[in-house]
């Protein structure tokens, strides 16, 4: 029987290959935890593209406060980042040191010194995410790029995972259109997080679920491994 590589395994070839797919749309390749929303209206998220089409490599954590805020660490300029896309929808977007660690096969350490922000999750496989990665694995390129099945499928798989409503293409605030494709899932297991010594209590859902433009936060935590691509220039 094959073995089943492990998520940090995962990462560590993403990192390895570091490839970007081709097309005319501004492009990056990596992975990230999709969003993980904590009870006490908490929520974070985190990307690490280690192949993008507009600059270098790099790792950004995103955090909305209970009120509403959002703020995003990157460890390149912003301008190279995902504010280009979300930066109308911030409140604060900045450059800090980011530490990204595997602790463990299926555990990963994030922090922000200059923020005092410090984030463990640990990963698990589950019978949905076996089906829907298997699915990913044999639905052809130009599939993954059209707006027709994207649309089908980020429902289907917002369902599937009890994540909420999850959409895979749409308009990011700055106005540019995205698609994005989460090839390959896992769901969080667990995690701690605190920021400026406060503790973030227990992942939960929210009562509203968060959104940035037609990016929907999903409801319970999820790391995928996969690809995004943005218009140049904004949709009217």
């Amino acid at each position: 029987m094959r073995r089943v590589a492990s998520v940090a395994q995962v990462a560590a070839d993403v990192e390895a290959r570091a490839d970007l797919p081709s097309g005319a749309e501004e492009r990056f390749a990596g992975y990230g935890i999709m969003g993980l929303p904590f009870s006490s209206g908490h929520v974070l998220a985190m990307r690490r593209f280690a192949a993008s089409s507009v600059g270098p490599a790099y790792t950004s954590v995103w955090h909305r406060d209970p009120s509403g805020a959002w703020t995003f660490w990157l460890d390149e300029p912003p301008e190279v980042g995902c504010p280009r896309y979300f930066g109308s929808a911030l409140a604060d977007a900045r450059r800090a040191d980011i530490q990204l660690e595997w602790t463990g096969p299926a555990a990963l350490r994030l922090a922000v010194p200059d923020a005092r922000l410090e984030w463990v999750t640990t990963f698990r496989p589950s019978a949905v995410t076996t089906v829907l990665n298997r699915v990913g694995s044999l639905l052809p390129d130009r599939w993954w790029r059209a707006d027709r099945v994207l649309s089908v499928l980020g429902p289907a798989a917002g369902a599937a995972l009890r994540a909420g409503h999850v959409g895979l293409a749409g308009a990011a605030p700055n106005g540019q259109r995205f698609k994005a494709n989460p090839m390959k899932v896992w769901l969080v297991a667990d995690a701690t997080a605190s920021l400026d010594g406060e503790d973030f209590g227990r992942p939960g859902p929210l009562v509203e679920q968060a959104r940035l433009g037609d990016f929907w936060i999903p409801q319970r935590g999820v790391f995928a491994v996969g690809r995004a691509f943005f218009s140049t220039t904004p949709t009217p």
